[in-house]
């Protein structure tokens, strides 16, 4: 299996160089140069298995082959040691639930995984990392808490300023050792810039003696993993509820948890249709509509850690389809949900369905809901919940005021009150390569 660039063909890596790279030297993404498909035997019997480690190391293993089967089933059991249930909602929705991670969202997967399979590639190349991080909530504590005391390993988190919630900023800000948590002036977008440019920037890390790559969903090694759970979500639906082919709906911010769900599929797993659910940053829905994919300075909404002006994994969408939107439109409708909808499903949902959705699950729902209002199908939806209501306290009293206690998990209990140990920083490329030279001497 090799890896090539959204933006250079002639490239082909193997799995070890696409991940410890990043971004490839042009700018581009790696991605696949084909998805291996599964046999339809093998997805029967994986569905009567009902085990999420089994059906990870068939999806996995023809994109590693350099790991023995046996370690990659070694690291899947240790990364994912947390349930992913599918609950059925109301009429045809169902909700996989990827947050019961160690920090309450889906990315837990992704940053867990990938931070074992970095261990071992470090290991063997006898090399140090210096992994860089953009976020706009969820990713920067998933990839601190997978990374943190990994051996060889430094962790920059970039942040936006008062642009994530106060727990969320707890669960990335408070590790020391070697998690480096900046908080940036500026948005996610200038975050993603200043970590892209560094990855680019050779001169700087040969003059730096540092090796560079990232744990965002520009890396390929955050992103397979994540096909696991879109495939699990699609077997529960067949073990559990006895149906088949559903339409799948992802909340969408960066577009790598689509694309992971779009790679599920052509990997042999069957699925109707997708829906990308996004927040009023409508790049991709405006895209589908009009054919300009115009980006611009993300904007502010209730689910923060979809608010993303520029999707990075936009590319990996236009290289899988060839660049044909008529293909693209064929295989998804993209749905912009507004704020004011978010709290209304969210406050509806929970007094008639007595389930308690976080804001970025609650645009899921909403979109869900909507195609259903525009579309006439019996189809299964499976919507990706993608966080813990508890990490958005503010937002889920917008919508319930005092009709819902919140308990802190375990989990957010345990950061809460710890010391924040992050570097306030501008927005620039000389602040962003001062921080290096500062730990580095």
């Amino acid at each position: 299996m090799t890896f090539t660039s959204t933006r250079d063909a002639n490239i082909h890596f193997n799995f070890s160089e696409a991940v410890l790279a990043g971004l490839s030297a042009e700018g581009g993404l790696f991605v696949p140069e084909s998805i291996p498909v599964l046999d339809k035997n093998i997805i029967a019997d994986l569905t009567q298995k009902n085990n999420i480690h089994a059906l990870g190391e068939h999806l996995l293993k023809p994109f590693i082959p350099d790991i023995s089967s046996k370690d990659l089933l070694d690291d899947l059991v240790d990364s994912l040691n947390f349930p992913i249930p599918l609950v059925h909602l109301h009429e045809q929705i169902y909700l996989l639930e990827v947050f019961h991670g160690p920090t309450l969202a889906f990315k837990d997967v992704g940053a867990r995984f990938m931070a074992r399979i970095v261990s071992r590639i470090l290991r063997q190349h006898h090399q140090t990392l210096d992994i860089l991080v953009a976020t706009s909530g969820d990713t920067g504590s998933a990839v601190a808490a997978g990374f943190f005391n990994v051996p060889n390993v430094r962790v920059h988190v970039l942040y936006p300023q008062g642009r994530i919630t106060h727990l969320q900023e707890q669960q990335m800000a408070t590790y020391g050792g070697n998690i480096f948590p900046l908080e940036v002036q500026g948005s996610f977008d200038d975050c993603q810039y200043l970590v892209k440019t560094i990855l680019q920037d050779k001169k700087f890390a040969q003059e730096s003696g540092l090796h560079f790559s990232t744990a965002n969903s520009i890396n390929i090694a955050r992103l397979l993993p994540q096909l696991i759970y879109h495939a699990w979500g699609i077997l529960q639906l067949q073990y559990h509820y006895h149906l088949s082919n559903p339409i799948l709906c992802v909340p969408s911010g960066n577009f790598g948890n689509l694309v992971a769900a779009i790679y599920a599929h052509a990997a042999g797993l069957p699925v109707q249709h997708f829906i990308a659910a996004t927040n009023k940053n409508a790049i991709v829905p405006n895209y589908l509509a009009t054919g300009q994919y115009q980006t611009h300075a993300s904007l502010q909404t209730y689910s923060s850690a979809m608010d993303v002006g520029h999707p990075s994994n936009f590319e990996r969408l236009q290289y899988f389809y060839h660049d044909s939107l008529p293909a693209m439109r064929e295989a998804i409708t993209a749905l912009p949900i507004s704020d004011e909808q978010t709290l209304e499903v969210i406050r509806r949902v929970y007094r008639t369905d007595h389930y308690l959705a976080d804001p970025h699950t609650a645009v899921g729902i909403a979109a869900a809901e909507k195609y259903l209002s525009l579309k006439k199908t019996t189809a299964p939806i499976i919507v990706t919940a993608t966080a813990h209501p508890a990490k958005f306290p503010e937002v889920v009293r917008l919508a319930l005021g005092d009709e819902v206690a919140l308990p802190l998990p375990p989990a957010l209990e345990a950061v809460i009150n710890r010391p924040k140990t992050s570097q306030l920083m501008p927005a620039t490329l000389e602040a962003f390569k001062s921080h290096f030279l500062s730990i580095t001497v």
